[in-house]
């Protein structure tokens, strides 16, 4: 099992402080209706829900971002919204919560992407989405590519896809190639359609669905982690691979041939949304830091285990890691 000591921890997030990291991926504005239930529709067999307040908050690629300026790193996110009301909500949002938006291309052939979640007695009785998932076009990339190169002193770039349309396969080969000559470390956490297009990259984060889809095989045991995580290294020639398994925690490949485990530390899991989202900020944050892989990917392993013990998206914070740390070693 891999481990850390606080002290190192915080001379990791130290050395990494205001830093820059760049954010690449499908921005997403999540609403909430809360409200209560007390009576069935007599129009149809489906609650009415007396809503009491509404809500907003970042997410897809955004969360990302808000979870690195949690960390204490300037996050330069770039995404695309469009031209309407939503959209002028998330770029409020995201600059109140210090985000840089500089990246953020204003698209009018296109709507912000929304979900909306109808929340009643604190249960989610559905959810709406309002989204388009074509590919944006050459002149979102090319925007995207100069906001890119316009930033100094670049400490990583993560790609954060949910196969809404922001990233494709030609703006990927783009990033990658200026990440080589730039010597700037790439974090990939992918989703299905461009699986295999993130070649090269310093780390490449898929979860067990993910990778069980892409190779095709069933991921059960311990031995068909290891042969995914192999086959993944293989085919994405990645610095490292680093699987995640839910409850069963996550499993490091690097491409020394090194494999480490990492069980979960979570005792409680009350809600595993943004796990995702907080790991792979983690993990950046702590290679910034001066961090190896192994120390990156404890790291990330205390503040995914952190987040899952709290209901709702939560943004990871130096605190509750270093309270994980000493909660996990009583």
């Amino acid at each position: 099992m891999l481990s850390i000591s606080k002290t190192r921890v915080l001379e990791i997030f130290n050395s990494s402080k205001n830093k820059k990291i760049a954010v690449i991926g499908d921005v997403m504005l999540d609403r909430y209706f809360w409200g209560k239930v007390s009576r069935v529709s007599p129009e149809a067999p489906v609650p009415v829900i007396d809503v009491e307040r509404e809500s907003f908050h970042l997410g897809g690629a955004a969360n990302v971002a808000n979870n690195l300026h949690s960390l204490g790193v300037e996050p330069i996110l770039c995404g695309i919204v469009g031209d309407d009301n939503t959209g002028n909500i998330f770029k409020s949002i995201a600059q109140s919560q210090g985000i840089n938006i500089n990246g953020i291309f204003v698209d009018k052939t296109r709507p912000t992407t929304v979900k909306t979640r109808i929340i009643g007695n604190n249960q989610q009785i559905a959810r709406l989405d309002r989204e388009v998932r074509h590919l944006v076009g050459e002149k979102v990339e090319d925007f995207m590519m100069s906001n890119l190169k316009n930033l100094d002193n670049l400490s990583g770039i993560i790609f954060e896809d949910y196969n809404k349309g922001t990233i494709s396969e030609s703006l990927i080969e783009r990033i990658i190639e200026y990440s080589k000559e730039m010597d700037i470390p790439i974090f990939v956490d992918p989703k299905f359609d461009n699986f295999f297009n993130f070649k090269n990259v310093f780390l490449f984060k898929p979860n067990r669905k993910e990778a069980q889809n892409a190779l095709g095989i069933g991921i059960d045991t311990k031995d068909d982690v290891i042969e995914a995580g192999i086959r993944l290294l293989e085919k994405i020639k990645s610095k490292n691979v680093l699987l995640t398994l839910g409850s069963q925690g996550m499993m490091l490949f690097e491409n020394d041939g090194n494999i480490s485990s990492v069980p979960t530390i979570a005792r409680q899991v009350a809600d595993v949304s943004g796990a995702g989202d907080t790991a792979i900020a983690s993990l950046s944050v702590s290679i910034s830091g001066g961090a190896t892989i192994k120390e990156a990917a404890a790291i990330s392993n205390y503040a995914s285990g952190a987040v899952c013990e709290l209901p709702g998206i939560v943004s990871i914070t130096k605190e509750m890691i270093l309270r994980t740390i000493d909660n996990n070693n009583i």
